[in-house]
């Protein structure tokens, strides 16, 4: 690994802490990781953009995926996996997270999350799209991640870890040889810290979560920039098969000309038995797969786009008028909410809906424990490849990855304390460089790069629009690093501009990959290449930032995911 010296554009840091771990995020990865760090004995500090609740783990609806039902296996979870993986999944890191996710959810319940249960105490099990059984714990009816962000924010300040909230984590610190040494940050607002700051530490773990404000209609909110890849991008980390961006296929439709973080519409509803139909009422799904509207989401996102392309239609329709008030009420109290507030009654009414960016498959690959091929560096939940969603995560696997590896990376680091070794590589960060070494983008910009990406990197994509979209990606980035070259002037340093630059840099590695795999597979749909190609593409595409900041792709020879070390 060699680093690219590359850092954004900011003061230098004014205060630093120390500490043994630094976790970046706050969702059901980085708080499962920093509680787990924090009982083995390590000084650990939480660092999150927002509030410790405000990331994408709270909005998360359907639920925990897991063998915890009568009659389900590990292997059958396994299965179901690696078939809406589309060939990409490493079989191993799949297996790893389907064998221990049973334990780590009980651990989460023991930590306080409240699960919904029957008059038994049994925990009550819904079914999502590509999964063959009722496997998906739930609480809260449809507030899954709002119940299990509350019970990890819980005790994380009951046992008064170390937070540092409304802070954006700008790049990794590294000694002379290449190794963490903690990152800078800048604190939003006033408190204990102000402005631009340090924590100094030798090992980071990235949980920031997703990028799913790269396009302009998202199921994400608005903190999610995509900031881990790009930190992890600039450290000269490995980034892999970020072109499989999931598409949800039933996002509450407002228009055709909204952005920014939609309403979703839970898979559950239709693990329920609520219908997908056109304008006539036609149930579309029927036929094109034998799970038809529980497919894994990949094919009914294709579906209903096809069937919107057919109709001339900007959406379809998710029909559950037959669950009546009380189900709507006690199940999907949160969707129905959101549906009645723009004006939408599932009671009596269809529900409009089209698919808008959801998750990253993709992300900063990882080993079995979480590490990068940065030394120090670990990432995990959805800023993380772990090889386990392949090009398509299966439905309600992402709060169990991120549960199992965060549980994975604690286990590492503490083994590390336990034997000494992470105290003995505590290094001497490199100094903060004088003159910036990467362009900032204006906040407008932004809004360019999400409109860019949606026209040419969208559910439907080709050779003619990714090309598009990659030559006003790179015109943005040239003119950004024209001003900085030739004059020294760059955006004014702020959490907008920063955001806008980490968008700018996940979205050119989004593209670049897209354009590389010539075929569709998941969520990655090639208008002109519409086959799946097994022979060329079984394969894996890693990307890196060179210290020009211009991108190395290169193509994996099999479907393994080479080591990180």
């Amino acid at each position: 690994m060699t680093s690219t010296g590359i850092r954004l554009h900011a003061p230098a840091p004014g205060w630093a802490i120390p500490a043994d771990v630094v976790v970046v995020g706050s969702g059901v990865a980085g708080l499962t990781a920093a509680l787990r760090c924090e009982a083995a004995g390590l000084t650990t500090v939480v660092v999150t953009k927002a509030r410790l609740d405000d990331g994408s783990t709270r909005w998360a609806q359907g639920g925990v995926a897991a063998a915890l039902g009568e009659g389900d296996t590990p292997e059958q979870h396994l299965d179901d996996t690696l078939v809406a993986g589309a060939g990409l999944c490493d079989e191993e890191a799949v297996r790893l997270l389907v064998t221990e996710g049973p334990g780590a959810v009980r651990r989460l319940i023991s930590t306080g999350a409240r699960f919904d249960t029957d008059d038994a105490g049994t925990i009550e099990l819904t079914r999502e799209g590509g999964h063959h059984r009722r496997r998906i714990a739930h609480a809260g009816g449809d507030a899954t991640g709002a119940e299990i962000s509350r019970a990890l924010v819980e005790a994380v300040r009951e046992r008064g870890l170390r937070t540092i909230e409304n802070a954006l984590v700008l790049d990794l610190l590294t000694d002379a040889e290449g190794r963490t040494a903690g990152v800078t940050l800048h604190v939003m607002g006033e408190g204990q810290h102000d402005g631009v700051g340090a924590v100094h530490a030798p090992a980071v773990i990235l949980a920031t979560g997703g990028m799913g404000q790269v396009f302009s209609a998202t199921t994400n909110p608005a903190v999610s920039t995509g900031d881990g890849v790009a930190l992890a991008l600039r450290a000269g980390a490995e980034v892999s098969d970020l072109e499989f961006v999931q598409f949800h296929p039933t996002v509450l439709f407002l228009g055709p000309d909204a952005e920014g973080q939609q309403p979703l519409v839970s898979e559950a509803v239709r693990g329920e038995g609520a219908h997908l139909v056109d304008a006539d009422g036609v149930r579309f799904m029927v036929g094109q797969h034998e799970l038809a509207e529980l497919a894994p989401r990949d094919i009914v996102a294709k579906g209903i786009t096809r069937r919107m392309q057919e109709k001339g239609a900007e959406h379809m329709y998710l029909d559950a008028r037959h669950f009546g008030a009380e189900m709507w009420e006690q199940r999907f109290p949160t969707i129905l909410a959101a549906c009645r507030a723009h004006g939408i009654d599932p009671v009596t009414e269809p529900i409009p809906v089209a698919p808008a960016a959801h998750y990253a498959s993709g992300g900063v690959r990882t080993d079995d424990r979480g590490r990068t091929t940065v030394p120090g560096l670990y990432a995990c939940g959805e800023t993380a490849c772990t090889g386990v969603h392949g090009a398509n995560r299966l439905a309600s696997n992402s709060l169990l990855e991120g549960l199992v590896y965060a549980e994975r990376i604690a286990a590492d680091l503490a083994a590390a304390h336990a034997d000494g070794t992470l105290a003995a590589r505590l290094p001497a960060p490199v100094p903060h460089a004088d003159r910036p070494a990467h362009p900032l983008l204006a906040p407008e910009a932004r809004l360019a790069v999400q409109r860019i990406m949606t026209e040419g990197a969208g559910v439907l994509r080709s050779a003619d629009s990714l090309a598009t979209a990659a030559e006003r990606l790179r015109q943005l980035h040239a003119e950004a690093r024209e001003a900085l070259e030739t004059d020294g002037k760059t955006p004014e340093p702020g959490v907008d501009t920063w955001e806008a630059t980490n968008l700018l840099d996940v979205a050119r590695v989004l593209v670049a990959a897209a354009r590389l795999r010539e075929e569709t597979r998941g969520c990655h749909w090639r208008e002109d290449r519409p086959e799946r190609d097994d022979d060329h593409w079984r394969r894996h595409i890693v990307v890196t930032l060179r210290p020009d900041r211009s991108l190395a792709e290169h193509v994996t020879e099999t479907a393994d995911f080479p080591p990180t070390r």
